[in-house]
């Protein structure tokens, strides 16, 4: 099944870079190109993608605030958060606003395919460094209500770094049923994205740092 992809970014060049790196995959489709924020949110709307590369220094509206309009409006669709400089700020926004990753600019083409497979498949990625960095400065919940035996057994192998297919195979459920269930984390705990509900399975315990 093809992956189809939007790309936002404010330089044509980069987008045409981009562009280019992807066509070389057949499994990955570049279905539109918003050159601001806001043409990002409007394209995500329109053409429901599995997933966007998101510039965060963007005019008109910035990086942050477009993944946090399109996670808010539409949830299914995923947001890699690209950037120039790995700032902890820069970071700790996109997560906060609902990116599932983030990458640099110079991210190896094959690099960046797998995390783009990644995330279409629902696949939180945090290194140990940046679990420990985001967990000091991403907020817990506060007060969730409480997850079903389910939910938790589906948070837990989330924040482990599985795949929906894999957690639905170790379930012995259905890709459906455990993006219900994902559904219903995300909105029992009130956080916009897999990555800050497997932040909050570390924090409880749920997982260690080195599983996550």
């Amino acid at each position: 099944m093809t992956i189809r992809i939007v790309i936002a970014d404010d330089h044509g060049v980069v987008r045409q870079g981009l562009r280019m790196f992807l066509a070389l995959d057949p499994e990955l489709e570049v279905v539109g190109e918003a050159n601001d924020g806001a043409q990002a949110v409007q394209l995500a709307r329109e053409l429901k993608p599995d997933v966007v590369l998101m510039d965060l220094m963007m005019p008109v509206m910035d990086g942050i605030s477009a993944i946090h309009e399109i996670r808010q409006s539409i949830p299914e669709v995923e947001v890699i958060a690209l950037t120039s400089v790995l700032e902890d700020a820069s970071v700790i926004g996109a997560v906060r606003a609902g990116a599932i990753g983030y990458l640099l600019k110079d991210t190896k083409a094959e690099e960046l395919c797998r995390s783009i497979r990644a995330a279409a498949a629902g696949q939180v990625q945090l290194s140990p460094q940046a679990a420990a960095r985001l967990m000091r400065e991403v907020r817990a919940p506060e007060s969730p209500q409480s997850l079903t035996e389910r939910e938790t057994e589906v948070l837990r192998l989330l924040a482990e770094g599985k795949a929906n297919k894999e957690i639905a195979l170790t379930l012995s459920i259905s890709e459906t049923t455990v993006k219900t269930h994902v559904s219903n984390i995300l909105m029992k705990l009130g956080v916009p994205s897999r990555t800050q509900a497997a932040l909050y399975a570390v924090r409880i315990g749920l997982v260690s740092i080195k599983d996550a």
